[in-house]
């Protein structure tokens, strides 16, 4: 499955496409909250996370969540993943549990999808 570096804007309908290319109905993506940056797409969010990672992004900056395109607005984002398990940071499970950083993932994705 394909993966997009976002650093500037992406549209809805291009967003779609990857979910329809993919998971149909949603897509997988990861946020470098320093960056300002999004990698939506790929099988796992781990996949994206990587491409992040070789592409100048921090561990710690990076955040997973899914995009359904197609849902209401109050439902288009879940943030769960594997990737967001951090213990050391108090983030015991898949759900990102800081409403600071959700907020940051959802002000990025209202700014970079249009």
């Amino acid at each position: 499955m394909k993966i997009k570096i976002v650093e500037d804007q992406i549209t809805w309908s291009e967003v779609k496409k990857l979910a329809r290319e993919g998971y149909g109905d949603m897509v997988k993506a990861v946020a470098d909250i320093k960056l300002d940056i999004l990698a939506i797409g790929g099988e796992m969010h781990a996949d994206a996370e990587q491409l992040l990672l070789e592409n100048n992004s921090n561990q710690e900056d990076l955040w997973g969540f899914n995009i359904y395109p197609e849902m209401p607005e109050d439902k288009k984002l879940e943030y769960v993943s594997f990737i967001n398990i951090r213990p050391q940071i108090g983030n015991r499970s898949q759900e990102i549990k800081s409403e600071s950083i959700k907020n940051k993932i959802n002000s990025l994705v209202k700014k970079m999808i249009i």
